[in-house]
């Protein structure tokens, strides 16, 4: 892989989260109820972090970086897509940002798999592993919220 494949791939995962966090500030901006909207600002406060995170790994030219993952529970496959709603309850939120999350893990993974460049495979695994990080947290946070009796 070569410096041009490097910054293209960082410059996808640095848009990609650019429009994650764009995405939920525009719908916290939406929402009415006023634990739902913070819940909104704080996803949109986490995909800029990242995009902060993968812009310092590409201005420093970190081609072997690692993201820690997280044991997959696999709680949002069980769970429906909820319909964007600006009346949307909390756990509605956190499942919709779960899905969001799993649908970001599948593509990096889709792209490491369908690679045969070494570099390029360890890259997309590493983003896969980032949002499984995520991922993880969300579904901890839907898991606390529909189940309190749990903890």
């Amino acid at each position: 892989m070569n410096d041009r494949e490097f910054n293209g791939i960082m410059n996808r995962a640095i848009e990609a989260e650019a429009e994650a966090s764009e995405f939920y500030r525009d719908v916290a901006g939406r929402i009415n109820d006023p634990a739902v909207k913070q819940l909104f600002a704080d996803f949109a406060n986490e995909e800029y972090e990242h995009k902060k995170q993968l812009e310092e790994i590409k201005s420093k030219e970190i081609y072997d970086f690692n993201f820690n993952g997280a044991q997959d529970f696999k709680v949002s496959e069980s769970v429906d897509l909820p319909r964007l709603s600006t009346k949307m309850k909390p756990l509605d939120a956190i499942a919709l940002a779960m899905k969001k999350e799993a649908e970001a893990i599948k593509t990096y993974s889709q792209l490491a798999a369908f690679t045969r460049d070494p570099g390029k495979q360890k890259i997309y695994s590493e983003l896969a592993e980032m949002e499984q990080e995520h991922k993880a947290r969300m579904e901890a946070l839907y898991t606390n919220t529909a189940f309190p009796e749990v903890w």
